[in-house]
């Protein structure tokens, strides 16, 4: 059985391009995943605050081979495995001190995980 992940990557700091490379490139090292698409890039402006910094963003479909549904633990664990990349990418936190968004070298989110429905308090899908 195929799954499939849907990730959205952004950046809108620095080197943008390059940070999307590195991270494209560390997901297909570090995840056990059959395949990998992307998208072209596509630009868009910061959402939930101000910057000049604009966004340049991918989405990616991970295709993993799969026994099973995802199940949460699975998830989460998939999302431990994505911010330790996002970390080794940049020391950038992803929020200022007093929880509002900030710019950032890279932000890699879950956007869907096949149909699974998935509400916690660290991550909830779709997105």
């Amino acid at each position: 059985m195929l799954s499939k992940v849907y990730l959205s990557l952004g950046s809108n700091m620095g080197r943008r391009k390059h940070f999307i490379g590195r991270a494209l490139a560390a997901l297909a090292c570090r995840l056990p995943i059959v395949s990998m698409r992307t998208s072209e890039i596509f630009h868009s402006a910061p959402q939930g605050y101000d910057s000049d910094g604009e966004y340049i963003n991918i989405a990616a479909v991970l295709t993993f081979t799969r026994q099973a549904p995802w199940t949460e633990a699975e998830a989460l664990a998939l999302l431990d495995a994505i911010k330790a990349i996002e970390a080794d990418i940049s020391d950038v936190p992803h929020r200022n001190a007093d929880g509002s968004y900030r710019d950032r070298e890279i932000d890699i989110d879950i956007i869907a995980i096949d149909d699974r429905h998935i509400d916690t308090p660290r991550l909830t899908v779709p997105h």
